[in-house]
């Protein structure tokens, strides 16, 4: 073998300690996850004119007392700085989504006949109580989504009175589980970072049942996931972010509320009792974003506990500016462990939730010490 072939051969050698020393230097960022930059889904994109925002949202037409829609759906969203009609299809809990209609986002809604597609204000009993309505052809549909500042975000009707099922829930057990669990270690969320604010709508009348069925505004987790979601958070305050809490350890007989008062059209958005809920098992968190310099909390494709495609991870509507938000908390979320559920977009189970048991301990049984939470 001549030299110069043998010197071809042995050059890649020679960069081996820096490439060694680039590995060491680089792999702290592959272990513990992604970077700043990497974080986010892409560039921010900007925010659309205030005259369209009360617009985007879904339109069709629900049946009395139910949350089961007869006739079309349309979702007016923005894209790429385009206004979009995008027409549903298939079933609710599958849906897929067809453009009908595109608007210029630089001018304002329109309220002519202009291609058949127009938007009004005029309240109608039972189709747009809010008065906004969506007119193609000579069919109007009202907004049947709430706006994102609403202060009663959504409301469902219960198939029984809410006290009723409390008391039956209290007097209930959960189910029987065999296998090696882990101990407990409950830590309140508060007590890890200033930066985690709390929302706890079911402590109040704001949530989907309009009545509170905790007795306490808190929220726990068990120790690994509630590191993990501090982990999170850390990763998102340098690009101005904090995290909302709307809730996390529950009760299991809050979950058996839940789904003896949900109907049958809404069961994929609540947990079945006889199976326990992973929030029953501290290992399971509602949240969202907002924003460390104003505390407001930032705007979503769809809202907290929204019964509708608008709450699926995936749904196409809202604004470029409400996916990115809810992409970057993905994002976020599941570099530290956590997966999103399918159908909650704020909904996040952690890795390990399989290694802990159901609990039913009431919020006023626990006690908290150095962050410690545990039965009295």
């Amino acid at each position: 073998m001549n030299a110069s072939v043998k010197s071809r051969l042995t050059f890649p050698f020679q960069l081996l300690p820096l490439l060694f020393a680039a590995l060491l230097l680089w792999a702290p960022g592959i272990i513990h996850g992604q970077s700043a930059t990497s974080l986010t889904p892409g560039p921010k994109p900007p925010d659309i004119p205030q005259a369209w925002k009360p617009w985007i949202g879904d339109y069709g037409r629900f049946i009395p007392h139910t949350m089961t829609t007869i006739g079309g759906v349309y979702s007016l969203t923005e894209k790429d700085g385009t206004i979009w009609i995008l027409q549903r299809e298939g079933k609710a809990d599958a849906p897929s989504y067809k453009p009908v209609e595109k608007f210029a986002l630089n001018q304002p809604p329109p309220t002519d006949d202009a291609h058949g597609r127009r938007l009004h204000r005029s309240p109608t009993e039972g189709v747009a109580p809010d008065g906004r309505v969506l007119v193609m052809g000579d069919v109007g549909s009202g907004k049947i989504t709430p706006d994102f500042n609403a202060p009663q975000q959504v409301l469902i009707t219960p198939v029984r009175p809410v006290d009723e099922l409390r008391a039956e829930a209290l007097a209930a057990s959960p189910p029987h589980e065999d296998g090696n669990f882990r101990k407990p270690e409950l830590v309140e969320l508060t007590t890890l970072d200033p930066s985690i604010h709390l929302d706890i709508r079911y402590a109040a009348t704001n949530d989907f049942l309009g009545t509170a069925v905790y007795t306490q505004a808190r929220a726990f987790m068990q120790r690994p996931a509630a590191e993990a979601l501090v982990r999170a958070l850390h990763k998102l305050k340098p690009h101005g972010y904090g995290l909302l809490i709307h809730d996390a350890y529950r009760p299991w007989y809050v979950t058996k509320i839940f789904w003896d008062a949900t109907p049958p059209e809404g069961k994929i958005f609540v947990a079945d009792p006889s199976q326990g809920s992973r929030h029953n098992r501290g290992c399971a968190v509602d949240l969202t974003l907002y924003d460390l310099a104003t505390g407001k909390p930032i705007e979503m494709p769809g809202t907290y506990d929204e019964m509708s495609p608008r709450s699926f991870p995936d749904y196409p509507g809202g604004t470029s500016l409400q996916r990115w938000h809810r992409d970057l908390l993905r994002r976020a979320m599941e570099s530290e462990g956590f997966t999103v559920y399918e159908h909650e977009w704020w909904h996040f189970d952690y890795k390990d939730w399989h290694e802990y048991p159901i609990l039913n301990i009431k919020f006023e049984d626990l006690h908290s010490g150095q962050g410690l939470a545990s039965a009295n």
